[in-house]
């Protein structure tokens, strides 16, 4: 067994965090910063096979060894082990590191065997899920948000929503349009979850309505016409 004063004048730390600068992973770059020598000439020999094997492979394959879309998902696995919530984001990782598993997994299982006995040893128990990857493609899309095809329930909800912002805007414009005079911008805007207009404050009675917020200078009121209150009561029903 190497004791640590050797380590210490080899300057194995060292070696370790140059070693984690060619990873290709997050996952990489931690294992390769805590690596220790081998205890024994067996584990020596081991270790000398993989990397004779990595080193082959590499250099057979037309496009190399890739770990495209593996991440560090160690910890979104342990809270999910607890029934605790994972984020759109967070499931996507969870895919994608699935996938890129199981192409290295299928890269090696396509060797002959006797060219990467040792490889083919070391992911003869690695298990993929494919129908899993699919579930979470299904129901996150590539931005990491819950697509609309997850369930009929939460597209028929969404249909509703856009419907309602829809009719909000169509009086919101119908105001504008009437009332021009009274509003300081022919915009519509948002204070919280409530689609407001700015009105002059001088002329807030033209547009009666409930006052979100005040510029400022007093001189701007972001007034919620009563015309749009109700629709935006059912906004917010629907939005939770």
């Amino acid at each position: 067994m190497i004791q640590s004063e050797t380590l210490e004048l080899l300057e194995w730390s060292r070696l370790c965090d140059h070693l984690a600068t060619f990873a290709a992973t997050k996952l990489g770059a931690i294992a390769s910063r805590q690596i220790h020598p081998p205890k024994t000439q067996s584990e020596s020999l081991l270790l000398l096979a993989q990397t004779k094997e990595v080193y082959q492979l590499e250099n057979r394959l037309t496009s190399g060894l890739t770990f495209d879309g593996i991440q560090d998902i160690g910890e979104s696995l342990e809270r999910a082990q607890r029934q605790g919530l994972l984020s759109g984001d967070e499931l996507l990782a969870i895919a994608t590191t699935l996938s890129g598993v199981r192409r290295l997994r299928r890269l090696i299982d396509d060797q002959e065997e006797e060219d990467v006995p040792v490889l083919a040893a070391l992911v003869a128990d690695l298990r993929t899920y494919p129908e899993l990857e699919q579930e979470i493609h299904h129901c996150i899309d590539d931005r990491g948000d819950v697509a609309d095809r997850a369930s009929p329930k939460l597209a028929g909800l969404r249909t509703q929503l856009k419907s309602l912002r829809n009719r909000i805007y169509q009086v919101l414009q119908g105001i504008l349009q009437r009332q021009g005079g009274a509003v300081q911008q022919q915009v519509i805007t948002q204070r919280g979850d409530r689609f407001v207009i700015p009105v002059k404050a001088p002329q807030k009675d033209a547009i009666p309505g409930i006052v979100h917020d005040t510029s400022s200078t007093g001189s701007t009121l972001y007034i919620e016409p009563n015309a749009i209150v109700g629709l935006g009561n059912q906004l917010r029903v629907y939005r939770r």
